[in-house]
């Protein structure tokens, strides 16, 4: 019962024929025949022809998917527990296979080849294809691109450093790859990477997303929702093509997109098109007609139409300047002299830590100050969900149909009053008497208490306004509070929200899903505005240094007792 497979409802009256997964929270779709083309709720038909062929029909008989099985003897399809639909001849030899075809989400066991792809959703709930793609390029290496449609960008392996540098070969021409029931990610291209919660009866899905980033996902079999367990990558704005053409991406902490000064946003509400001018652009070299407004810590990757060291920052405007394709200029702050000209604004994005300066090409005509200060919104808006009518109202409208359908709504509506009735007085029998038991109670309470988001006030009340500090480290503070349910904690709160932020982020990835009796315990995290806290187990005697280097003598025994357990601490955070 983990997967489940038939048409899936976008809405209205349209619906996808995929495989989803039975009982996560959101019925998560792993795979689908017809994404980009649904189909009607009424008429509309799967089904095994005689030739072997699978055929997915609408609701005037048109073809809008089909196996190529034709002659091949099939005579059964059936759905695995690995999640793969197949189709078997008589002597049950696999013929086709969907594992053969995946749409935006790798399974376990389920090979990943040089001809095939994972593409993106074009929007959060929305399943027709996007632009970003999980491919093997033609050098052997497993990448990310951004296919849009006008440009194409490779932003993953860092396209800074060489295939070596960023850990791959491209010495083994098979190109394949897989991900284990361990939760462990093998490519040909020496990529390897492991779910932080790795381990054998977990249900996991290698999926890539509609905001461009590859990501890892393990499901909560309690609460049915999905924890990130590896993403490709940490910081969003690496993403290409994520604010779109002219646009960049700006951290607010939050990831948002902006468009540059003199430019504004093509379609409000869909970064993927990016931004576009407000004038139009012309051909000039004099500063009577043409100036350069600079964006500090900004810079737009590729696209360089001139690459110049120890060069002034006059020589590098100067460039620009007789260049008619030249849109700006990046010159970096390191004392080098960098100059990068660009011929498209692509890629952009700001971060505190970038030494450099975009200069943009605007007609002096064109307000802009400076230094320009870019204010963001969401990069991705969820797309609204309109109804999709496939052929003519007439196709549903007749007598016919409108009573086979009243007499099915109901019975249906009978049945559920029956149901329901069977179920009220199921439930008064069983509990009539008695009250819930302390031990379920209990139970219930260790369930909902483990690791898991708390809000900010939430904290400050259980830390009494952040009173008792326990210690201080190099990126913040450590608070001791009660919890509602009377467990002791110890709270950790970031300074720098810039420097914190990479931090934060790796210690609820790497340790919030570590459970040994030798480690402490992270029972959450608070990501709320500006407030970045993470909340561990507290530790009642406190740091060991304050028994190693006190007067009170720690015996021999108990030190070989605590080397030990940190050994084994230890060993278990390297296996």
């Amino acid at each position: 019962k983990t997967f489940s497979c038939g048409f899936y409802g976008l809405g209205g009256n349209a619906y996808l024929f995929s495989i989803w997964f039975t009982h996560s929270r959101d019925r998560t779709v792993v795979w689908t025949a017809n994404r980009d083309r649904p189909v009607n709720g009424q008429g509309s038909r799967a089904s095994l022809r005689r030739n072997g062929a699978m055929v997915l029909t609408d609701v005037d008989d048109t073809v809008i998917w089909m196996t190529n099985t034709t002659s091949t003897g099939a005579d059964r399809a059936e759905l695995l527990d690995t999640g793969n639909l197949v189709l078997k001849d008589r002597h049950g030899k696999i013929l086709w296979q969907s594992f053969d075809y995946p749409t935006d989400t790798l399974l376990p066991n389920q090979v990943f080849r040089k001809s095939t792809k994972l593409i993106s959703g074009v929007g959060n709930g929305t399943y027709a294809s996007g632009y970003f793609s999980l491919y093997f390029d033609n050098d052997n290496v497993l990448r990310l691109i951004y296919d849009g449609p006008e440009i194409s960008s490779v932003y993953w392996p860092d396209p800074d450093f060489d295939v070596f540098q960023n850990g791959r070969t491209k010495y083994n021409s098979s190109r394949i790859a897989v991900l284990d029931d361990f939760g462990s990610f093998s490519s040909s291209d020496e990529l390897k990477f492991s779910a932080i919660d790795m381990g054998f009866g977990i249900k996991r899905r290698l999926t890539m997303d509609y905001d461009g980033n590859l990501r890892l996902y393990s499901l909560n079999k309690v609460t049915g929702s999905w924890m990130i367990s590896w993403q490709a990558l940490m910081q969003p704005g690496k993403v290409h093509g994520v604010c779109g053409k002219n646009g960049i991406c700006v951290y607010t902490p939050e990831p948002k997109c902006s468009c540059p000064p003199g430019y504004e946003a093509t379609e409000p509400g869909d970064w993927s098109k990016g931004c576009k001018p407000k004038f139009n652009r012309t051909c000039s070299s004099s500063l009577t007609e043409v100036k350069f407004v600079g964006v500090p810590n900004t810079d737009f990757y590729g696209f360089d139409l001139n690459y110049s060291q120890t060069v002034s920052k006059e020589a590098c405007m100067k460039l620009c300047l007789d260049d008619c394709r030249c849109s700006g200029f990046s010159y970096r702050l390191t004392g080098q002299g960098l100059c990068f000209t660009k011929s498209v604004l692509f890629n952009g994005f700001k971060a505190p830590n970038f030494p450099g300066i975009i200069y943009l090409k605007l007609p002096v005509s064109v307000e802009a100050s400076e230094p320009a200060i870019l204010n963001g919104t969401n990069p991705v808006c969820r797309l609204s969900k309109s109804q999709i009518v496939i052929g003519s109202p007439s196709m549903y409208d007749t007598t016919a149909k409108r009573v086979r359908w009243s007499y099915f709504y109901w019975f249906a509506l009978a049945i559920g009053a029956i149901e329901v009735f069977v179920i009220a007085s199921g439930w008064w029998l069983l509990f009539r008497r008695q009250d819930v038991p302390s031990s379920l109670e209990e139970g219930y309470q260790a369930l909902s208490s483990q690791f898991r988001r708390f809000s900010y006030a939430e904290l400050k009340k259980s830390t009494k306004s952040f009173k008792e500090e326990l210690g201080r480290g190099g990126s913040g503070a450590v608070y001791k509070g009660v919890l509602a349910d009377g467990r002791a904690v110890a709270v950790k709160r970031l300074g720098d929200l810039h420097q914190g932020e990479e931090v934060f982020w790796a210690e609820v990835s790497t340790i919030g899903k570590i459970y040994h009796m030798n480690l402490v315990r992270m029972w959450g995290f608070c990501s709320e505005g500006r407030h970045r806290l993470l909340i561990y187990e507290y530790v009642e005697k406190q740091s060991l240094d304050k028994h190693l280097f006190s007067s009170y003598f720690l015996g021999w025994k108990e030190r070989f007792k605590v080397a030990l357990g940190t050994a084994k601490g230890l060993a278990y955070l390297h296996h």
